[in-house]
C-alpha cells in the first residue's frame, strides 16, 4: 500500500464560501431594509395600561360596605325593627339643611374630587415610569424601566473623554444630560456626548425617540 493510498480516506474537500452575487446582494440589503422599516417608530405602539389594583380594591372594599350596611338596615327596617341611629339623622340633615351650607358644600367638593379622580384612572393608561419598546415579533411588548434607561445613558456618557460626572434625567419624551467636564473643550465634549448618547438611545429600541438635550459644564471651584 502506498503513502497516497494510506491518506487518500482522510482527505477530505473543505466547503468554500462564494461570493454572493450581485443579484442575492441586492435581494439581501432590500430583506434588510424591510425588516427595519417594521420596527421603526411609527406612533401607533401605546403605553402600557396599569391594572390599577389598589384604587380598584378600595372602591370595591368601600362600595361593598356601605351597600351591605344599608341592605341590613332595610332588612331591620322591614322587620318592623327601629332604622339605624344614623339614617335616621341623616335623613333629618337631608330634609332641614340647606344646599348652601358649608358642610353640604365641602361633601359635595369631596365627591367631584373624588369622581374626577376615577375618571382620570379609568381613561388613562397609567404606568408612566415604563417606557415601550419597538415590536419585534407579533403579539409580543416590552417595555423599558425610565430609571434603567437612564442607567445605560450615564453609563454611554462616562465613556467620553474628558468627563467627569453625568446625571441623566428621562421623562417620557425627552433625555437630559447635565455632565461636568474636567478637562477638554467644552463644545469637543458636548459633540461627542450628542453623539455617545444619540447612538444609545437608538440601541435602547425606543417605540418613540425620546429628545435629547445636553448641558456640559466645569466643576464648581472650592
Amino acid at each position: 500500500m502506498s503513502d497516497d493510498d494510506a491518506e487518500q480516506p482522510d482527505t477530505r474537500r473543505l466547503p468554500t464560501l462564494d461570493k454572493p452575487s450581485d443579484e442575492t446582494a441586492g435581494l439581501t440589503q432590500s430583506a434588510s431594509g424591510a425588516a427595519d422599516t417594521s420596527t421603526a417608530d411609527d406612533g401607533r405602539t401605546g403605553r402600557f395600561w396599569s391594572a390599577r389594583r389598589v384604587p380598584a380594591a378600595l372602591v370595591a372594599l368601600v362600595l361593598l360596605a356601605a351597600a351591605g350596611l344599608l341592605l341590613y338596615d332595610v332588612a331591620s327596617v322591614r322587620a318592623e325593627r327601629p332604622a339605624m341611629a344614623w339614617r335616621r339623622r341623616l335623613a333629618g340633615e337631608l330634609a332641614t339643611r340647606h344646599l348652601d351650607t358649608p358642610w353640604v358644600l365641602a361633601a359635595a367638593a369631596v365627591a367631584v374630587v373624588l369622581g374626577i379622580w376615577l375618571i382620570v384612572l379609568a381613561v388613562t393608561p397609567g404606568l408612566r415610569q415604563v417606557l415601550p419598546m419597538r415590536p419585534v415579533a407579533p403579539g409580543i411588548r416590552a417595555g423599558l424601566d425610565r430609571s434603567a434607561a437612564a442607567l445605560v445613558l450615564r453609563d454611554r456618557a462616562m465613556e467620553v473623554a474628558g468627563v467627569q460626572s453625568v446625571r441623566m434625567i428621562v421623562t417620557r419624551r425627552k433625555a437630559t444630560a447635565h455632565a461636568v467636564s474636567h478637562f477638554r473643550e467644552l463644545d469637543a465634549v458636548r459633540g461627542d456626548l450628542d453623539t455617545a448618547l444619540g447612538e444609545g438611545l437608538r440601541q435602547l429600541g425606543l417605540a418613540h425617540r425620546l429628545g435629547l438635550t445636553v448641558d456640559v459644564r466645569r466643576p464648581k471651584r472650592r
